[in-house]
């Protein structure tokens, strides 16, 4: 059988100031598209067009542009940054293709012409405050990259602060990619917070968790929470520094479901047992797998086509079967809560009992008497 191809655009930045977390989702997908590649019962194969943007802001609209008008591709599977994801969406949308994204971001946002694979807030940080404010105390000091991200992710945390009676010690930005925190700490270290919420992203965020090591290492001081750190942004630091963070996610490699467990076998055989696997290589790796399933299920890559199909089944994946609401185009998605240890790793203290469907515009989830539920009113398990 002769087999057609489809040429699709993997938009990371694997250089610049959060290269590892786009070398981590370029990896990803790869890892995908060579399974679909291998699969010799589909009638296509993927041809990947791959791009680096380098974290520049003008670049994601120019090269998304390019591979669609140039090159064919009526998907992109990519962008990191919500920036950069609001550079490609109009350029998506006037082209009539469909924008792949797998990062946790911070909601109030739904187009026809994106499917959203990541966590949106009541995924990660309502159940992080859950956690967070009953055991380690009210008062949050706050910190995020100065974009949207940081903006929004920030604002939520102090109105669910305030919501529960809480005040937030300090709101503080820096600039993307910036390792200049020292401030911060001392700050931090003058107006004693219950915990910190560090929204930062890529180099700032390792950069600020090892000058807070070498606080803690002088005083006591609370544990660090975050929705968006992994294992990337530990892996370079000193051994202690890495120990003793909490973090939300739709993945950690520690998850030990019969789904992971295949799914990281199979990946041994790519990249060695010792690789330790992050949401952003799962995000990544999803988006092209769901999008090569309603492929073959559609038998056409007409962006109309697959957005109806990935909106009307569910899709085995590695974090468990997933489903896309077609009135948002967000996944249901099931957050884990985990603590870090010296190696690096993120073991699982609790999971949602169940896939949360997404409330990207929090319509739902901030009118309930306790935040950080799921749709039946749940609360995070503690995993025996």
């Amino acid at each position: 059988m002769t087999r057609h191809t489809v040429p699709v655009s993997i938009l990371y930045s694997t250089t610049g100031a959060y290269a590892s977390l786009g070398r981590e989702a370029l990896a990803g997908a790869m890892a995908a598209i060579s399974e679909v590649n291998a699969d010799s019962s589909l009638a296509f194969r993927i041809e990947p067009r791959i791009d680096d943007p380098a974290g520049r802001a003008e670049r994601y609209a120019l090269l998304s542009e390019a591979a669609i008008r140039d090159h064919g591709c009526r998907h992109v599977i990519g962008t990191i940054t919500s920036w950069s994801r609001k550079d490609v969406l109009p350029i998506v949308e006037r082209r009539g293709a469909l924008l792949w994204y797998g990062f946790p971001y911070e909601g109030y946002e739904a187009s026809e012409s994106a499917i959203y694979l990541g966590a949106c807030p009541n995924q990660h940080l309502l159940p992080l405050f859950d956690h967070m404010l009953p055991r380690y105390g009210q008062r949050p000091f706050i910190v995020g990259s100065n974009y949207i991200w940081g903006w929004e992710i920030n604002r939520l945390a102090r109105e669910v602060t305030e919501a529960a009676g809480g005040q937030v010690v300090a709101e503080r930005f820096v600039p993307l990619g910036s390792t200049e925190i020292e401030h911060l700490i001392a700050e931090i270290h003058q107006k004693q917070p219950d915990f910190v919420l560090c929204n930062l992203v890529g180099e700032s965020a390792t950069a600020f968790i090892a000058a807070y090591h070498a606080l803690r290492e002088t005083v006591s001081v609370p544990p660090v929470a975050t929705c968006n750190v992994t294992e990337l942004e530990l892996e370079n630091l000193d051994v202690p520094a890495r120990a003793g963070h909490i973090s939300t996610s739709i993945y950690f490699d520690d998850l030990d479901t019969p789904e992971n467990r295949d799914f990281k076998a199979r990946m041994a055989l790519r990249h060695g047992r010792e690789r330790r696997l992050t949401t952003s290589f799962v995000g990544a790796y999803m988006s092209v797998s769901i999008l090569a399933r309603a492929i073959a299920d559609a038998a056409t890559d007409a962006p109309d086509a697959i957005r109806g199909t990935v909106t009307s089944r569910l899709f085995d994946t590695p974090i468990g079967q997933v489903g896309i609401d077609p009135r948002t185009q967000h996944a249901s998605l099931r957050p884990h809560l985990a603590f870090s240890d010296r190696n690096g790793e993120f073991r699982i203290i609790s999971s949602a009992p169940a896939a949360i469907e997404a409330d990207p515009f929090l319509v739902h989830a901030l009118g309930k008497p306790a935040v950080g539920r799921d749709n039946t009113g749940t609360v995070l398990k503690v995993i025996k």
